[in-house]
């Protein structure tokens, strides 16, 4: 744990529990739980603002990203000035309690619908991870963000991973290898996939970019459509942009 969580106070604290109206929760690897306005996100450092304060004022504190295990952003909150801001060129690594299963015969594909988004230009967030192509965490990566149904966000990624046997792939994939135990059986071996919770199996072809509007909440998780994950080796570097509030659920 970083030192930043040392200056709280006992104050600090008790706002911090016992006001359950704030908008925003960030859940930490330690097991503690923080309920405050995410507001800024630099240099690998969430800005938090925490309880109500004397005269209106609030406690502002920042919290390392390699310490979080996830945040859930209030529909109605969200980070106002990260849209604006890039993190450092560092990766967000978080380990995951759980994973999605990756049984086959549960993996039929399933088509999501990518639906545009109306209103006014809405403000983004942006995180960077690294997609291990290997079996770790039965396959797939944790995002750390817990979306919610009708967040939009935009994924992008890059690199090249090991396939094994000398077979190589982006994250586009390589349509012309053939798998009949990956997740999605009709797109490229290889390729970029997302799934959203850890108990569903409509698996979603993210590839090089891929800008969607979520179809329910959970937990984001990205992994690699391939079947035998055990000789892999590599990372894709992956951006994700969420949408920091102002989104209408669907």
């Amino acid at each position: 744990m970083k030192k930043i969580f040392h200056s709280f106070t006992a104050l600090t604290l008790i706002a911090v529990f016992t006001v359950p109206s704030l908008a925003d929760t960030i859940r930490l690897k330690d097991g503690s739980v923080i309920r405050g306005d995410v507001v800024g996100f630099k240099d690998q450092q969430f800005t938090v603002l925490i309880g109500a304060g004397a005269k209106g004022r609030r406690s502002r504190t920042t919290i390392y990203v390699e310490d979080i295990e996830s945040i859930e952003f209030d529909s109605t909150g969200g980070i106002q000035t990260a849209g604006t801001e890039e993190p450092a060129n560092d990766t967000a690594r978080t380990e995951p309690t759980s994973q999605p299963a990756r049984d086959s015969e549960a993996s039929v594909p399933r088509n999501t619908p990518v639906q545009p988004v109306s209103g006014t230009s809405p403000s983004f967030f942006t995180i960077k991870i690294s997609v291990r192509a290997d079996a770790t965490n039965n396959g797939w990566t944790n995002s750390g963000l817990v979306v919610r149904k009708g967040q939009r966000l935009k994924i992008s990624a890059s690199n090249r991973i090991s396939l094994g046997g000398g077979r190589f792939a982006t994250p586009a994939g390589v349509a012309t290898i053939a798998d009949n135990e990956k997740l999605m059986r009709t797109e490229p071996t290889g390729a970029l996939i997302a799934v959203i919770g850890d108990d569903n199996d409509d698996f979603i072809l993210v590839g090089n970019r891929r800008d969607f509007v979520a179809q329910r909440d959970g937990v984001l998780f990205l992994g690699v459509n391939e079947g035998n994950l055990a000789d892999n080796t590599g990372t894709y570097d992956v951006v994700v942009e969420a949408e920091a509030g102002g989104f209408n659920p669907r």
